[in-house]
């Protein structure tokens, strides 16, 4: 899942490995539109105080605040009106084509706007995790019926189906998807948690664990055991020390994704009464080199660094320098404790962001940098504001469990011109 300079947006000449063509269609969209957070009412119940909250450790307020302001950075209600825009658009304005389009590519939509994400099917907008759900049919959504549940295939290294162990059970994970929710393979109907079953007993030492740890931090008692295939002993722990001992830069998207997971894992262990002690205490001590290079390397107009956590670099390319931003602030939204979330360099990320959004709304952008942006933002705007149809209240973090935001979607079509679209 490395950057490389796949689209979404306005047709142009289409270099090789590029996929087909599809119909990407604009709609009006209000600026007060409220968004809607159906994947993350989980999520934000282990967020508490990000990776490095502990007892006694100064919280966000009053001068973590102040400080933002000083540096002439957007007010709060500009903050989160730009944030609430820049995910509106982004969902009623660009839509995939089933008929084009990969699974790889859907299922990063998926991540961003959970079941409210939609893609054109038969020349019509359908809810797309129903769609795939259903037992409909895309390009790399290959599933099987298996020894202990339902498995999904695995295409090493692929752009348009599942390039890495338990990638669409880690992502969905992240959608809010339940695991009682019915899933149609073959003909047959099972369940999400046929997909969690088959994963567990899949597993085996060395493995790429990444979007499995996603996955069993949200689903799973934080105290399981189990076997697995190979007669193997697993907790949640021995995966924690499998992917904290890593490394980091030669990870997917620069090990964004795999201290994603260290991160939700370590929220979780702290929320449910846990220490920084063992193979917790290394997973924090990774969680926390990651954060002062990402801040070390930040670029001088907010961004981060297109070499993500290696070294400073800036890149030209919207897609490598969104993608890099995206997938690091991404990250961060859950990695932080309270007060390094609302310094005014987390901050300046944030506007770096939704400017480069901003500015590109007639622009094709890679797909998988423009989806872990939107629900990096989408983190975001739960953690400091709370869910969009929440009361006003104080700019601080959110610490107790939101439900989703409620909603309608944008009306009809009114205008289409042709995009290309690909994969990284």
């Amino acid at each position: 899942m490395m950057l490389s300079d796949g689209i979404l947006g306005p047709a142009r000449t289409k270099p090789s490995g590029f996929l087909p063509r599809q119909r990407f269609r604009t709609r009006p969209v209000s600026n007060h539109k409220p968004l809607l957070l159906s994947a993350l009412t989980l999520l934000i119940a282990v967020l508490s105080g990000g990776c490095s909250q502990r007892p006694g450790q100064p919280a966000a307020g009053d001068s973590a605040a102040s400080t933002v302001a000083d540096t002439s950075l957007p007010s709060a209600d500009e903050l989160r009106d730009r944030i609430d825009r820049a995910v509106n658009f982004g969902r009623a304005n660009r839509h995939l084509d089933g008929d084009t389009n990969a699974a790889w590519q859907v299922v990063h939509g998926l991540l961003a706007f959970g079941k409210d994400f939609e893609i054109y099917h038969g020349g019509k907008l359908v809810p797309a995790l129903d769609y795939l759900l259903s037992g409909g049919e895309l390009n790399g959504w290959k599933l099987r019926k298996a020894d202990h549940g339902v498995q999904s295939i695995l295409e090493a290294g692929s752009k348009t189906g599942m390039g890495h162990p338990d990638q669409w059970l880690g992502y969905l994970s992240q959608s809010g998807l339940k695991l009682d929710t019915p899933l149609v393979v073959a003909g047959e109907t099972y369940h999400v948690s046929d997909l969690l079953e088959q994963s567990e007993w899949d597993i085996y030492p060395g493995m790429e664990a990444t979007w499995t740890l996603m996955a069993y931090s949200t689903y799973l008692p934080f105290d399981a055991e189990w076997t697995a295939r190979d007669g193997s002993q697993w907790t949640i722990e021995r995966i924690v020390n499998m992917e904290a001992d890593q490394d980091v830069d030669g990870s997917p998207c620069g090990g964004t994704h795999r201290l994603y997971g260290l991160a939700l894992a370590l929220n979780r262990h702290l929320a449910e009464g846990g220490q920084t002690i063992g193979v917790w205490k290394k997973a924090d001590a990774k969680i926390q080199s990651a954060i002062a290079k990402a801040k070390a390397n930040q670029q001088p107009d907010g961004s981060f660094s297109s070499q993500f956590f290696l070294r400073p670099a800036h890149s030209d390319d919207i897609d490598k320098r969104l993608g890099a931003s995206g997938h690091t602030f991404e990250f961060l939204a859950l990695a932080l404790n309270n007060q390094q979330f609302l310094e005014p360099w987390y901050t300046r990320s944030l506007v770096a962001i939704l400017d480069m959004l901003e500015r590109t709304e007639d622009v094709e952008l890679e797909c998988g940098g423009l989806y872990h942006a939107m629900h990096g933002l989408e983190l975001y705007r739960l953690r400091r504001f709370g869910p969009p149809d929440a009361p006003p209240a104080e700019s601080t973090p959110a610490t107790a469990a939101a439900t989703p935001g409620a909603g309608g979607n944008v009306a009809s079509d009114s205008a289409a011109s042709e995009k290309t679209s690909a994969a990284k």
